[in-house]
């Protein structure tokens, strides 16, 4: 709520600002030469991770060859390492292509990777229109930097 209710956030793609913040107030898990790894500020499940280019190209053909590569490798790691953090039952991969795909960042393309669990459905979305995450983003960016080596 505290992101909610800021009102003086930094204007701008957040996908091209989330590499310059500091470590301390940023969510970002792991760093390559040009893609990042970094845990979604709304996430869907806990460790749920996007794979973000660092260059701000909104879809996928428009990746450079290294670029894929890069995005390919790092959704493996992300997988492994979150396999190894939260034993998840499965995952859900994906890039949403434009705002009528369901991108809310559209502009800046991303990866998601969605560690799954049986049964992480509840009646708490329909309900109550919430998601209850049973770890603060920061315990789980801690855990995963670790983890990623």
């Amino acid at each position: 709520m505290a992101y909610v209710a800021q009102e003086d956030r930094p204007q701008g793609c957040p996908f091209c600002l989330a590499p310059g913040l500091p470590e301390d107030r940023g969510l970002i898990v792991a760093r390559g030469e040009q893609v990042y790894a970094i845990l979604n500020l709304y996430p869907y499940n806990p460790g749920h991770l996007l794979v973000c280019p660092y260059r701000h190209v909104a879809d996928y053909t428009e990746l450079t060859p290294a670029e894929t590569v890069e995005v390919a490798e790092f959704t493996q790691r992300a997988m492994r390492v979150i396999r190894r953090v939260s034993s998840p039952h499965g995952f859900n991969l994906g890039m949403n292509q434009g705002a009528v795909a369901g991108a809310g960042i559209a502009e800046h393309l991303h990866q998601h990777v969605v560690p799954r669990w049986g049964g992480d459905g509840n009646f708490m979305p329909v309900v109550g229109q919430t998601k209850v995450l049973p770890q603060l983003l920061s315990d789980t960016k801690d855990l995963l930097i670790k983890a990623w080596g």
